[in-house]
């Protein structure tokens, strides 16, 4: 039998709040404070995603082009990507959630992240978790300089279930027993793939749908 998994989700799973908008913000303290100007534009194209005028990866790549602009140097991203992660964790994460990473390990189990935050940053964060195996939304690298584009598709709804179980087929892990910790009903789909579903700290919808399938709920505090 395969090593059983423990998918997590990240933002609001093992973070107490998202992790998008503070990254694009950090990165643009720290890089270049003059596009803080520029974030009533982000809040324009954030109306357009409600209209369904952009859709959700399109939002992710403008305010990246807005906030991060078109070519950010690999040693850049990578040095403010660990000093994000290290602010991450020292002040937005759940302890229960922390101490639940541990108690899987503990069980034997491999654990690995699944997110619709961007890979660049969120690879640091797991670094720093002790998680080697990370699912989250690719970016476009133009040798050494990030492009405003995803690689693939945005790490959401039906899009992260794929996502799964692709990389289930290349670890050679499909049909391993899965216990998968979200707190949102957009990760539905992967919820239905799980063996396991547990709903953490869940929003209304979720902890509504969670009551009446039978899941597990935890609250982390």
């Amino acid at each position: 039998m395969s090593q059983p998994l423990s998918i997590f989700d990240m933002d609001r799973t093992i973070t107490r709040t998202g992790t998008y908008t503070p990254w694009l913000v950090f990165w643009a303290v720290s890089e270049a404070p003059w596009r803080l100007a520029l974030l009533p534009v982000s809040a324009l194209f954030a109306l357009a995603y409600v209209f369904k005028r952009v859709a959700r990866g399109r939002l992710k790549e403008l305010n990246h082009a807005l906030l991060m602009g078109g070519g950010a140097g690999r040693a850049a991203v990578e040095r403010r990507a660990a000093e994000f992660a290290a602010r991450t964790l020292a002040r937005n994460v759940f302890p229960a959630a922390l101490a639940r990473l541990d108690a899987e390990r503990a069980e034997g189990r491999r654990i690995v992240l699944a997110t619709a935050s961007y890979a660049f940053y969120v690879k640091a964060i797991a670094a720093r978790l002790g998680i080697a195996d990370v699912i989250a939304t690719g970016s476009v690298w133009d040798g050494d300089r990030l492009r405003p584009r995803l690689a693939g598709e945005n790490c959401y709804g039906p899009a992260k279930r794929r996502l799964v179980e692709a990389w289930l087929v290349r670890e050679g892990l499909t049909g391993a027993p899965i216990r998968f910790f979200s707190d949102h009903v957009s990760d539905l789909p992967v919820f239905e793939l799980a063996d396991e579903p547990i709903a953490t700290t869940p929003s209304p919808k979720l902890r509504a749908l969670a009551k009446a399938r039978g899941w597990v709920v935890v609250d982390w505090t």
